[in-house]
C-alpha cells in the first residue's frame, strides 16, 4: 500500500500529528527501558506511555480508515500486541528453565531481541510516517 492507493482520502493534520504522538510515547517507553533500571520490553509492554499509546491507536482508528494513516495505526497495534505475544511464552519458558540456570540466558537475551525488533519497529514506522508515506 502506499499513498497513492488512497488519491482522495487525504487524513487532517491532527491526526497525523496523533500518530507522530503514538510514535513518539512508544519511543519514550522504550527510552525508559534502555536507560533506567526497568527492561526495554517490560517498559514497552507496561509502561504507561506505551498503554496511552496503544489507547489512542484504538481511540482514532476511526479516524484513519480509508487513509494512509490507516497502515501506521495497525503497525503500531500489531507491534504491541506481538510484542505482548512473543512475550508471554518467553517468560513461561525461561521460568520453567530457571532452576537449571539457562533460563536467566533465554530472559535476557529473548528479552533483548524482543526490545530491539520493537525498537526497530517503531523507527521504521516513524520515518515512514514523516515522510508522508504509508508502512
Amino acid at each position: 500500500m502506499n499513498v497513492q492507493s488512497y488519491p482522495h482520502a487525504q487524513p487532517n493534520s491532527s491526526l497525523i500529528a496523533v500518530t507522530h504522538a503514538v510514535y513518539a510515547l512508544h519511543a519514550v517507553s522504550l527510552c525508559i527501558g534502555a536507560f533506567s533500571a526497568a527492561s526495554v520490553v517490560g517498559s514497552f509492554l507496561f509502561g504507561w506511555p506505551s498503554l496511552i499509546a496503544v489507547l489512542l491507536n484504538y481511540a482514532m482508528r476511526r479516524d484513519a480508515r480509508g487513509t494512509w494513516l490507516d497502515s501506521h495505526f495497525s503497525w503500531q497495534i500489531r507491534t504491541f500486541w506481538h510484542a505482548v505475544a512473543i512475550s508471554v511464552p518467553l517468560a513461561l519458558i525461561s521460568i520453567i528453565l530457571a532452576p537449571i540456570l539457562v533460563g536467566f540466558a533465554t530472559w535476557i537475551v529473548g528479552f533483548f531481541v524482543i526490545g530491539i525488533w520493537a525498537s526497530v519497529r517503531i523507527v521504521r514506522g516513524w520515518m515512514r510516517l514523516s515522510s508522508g508515506r504509508d508502512i
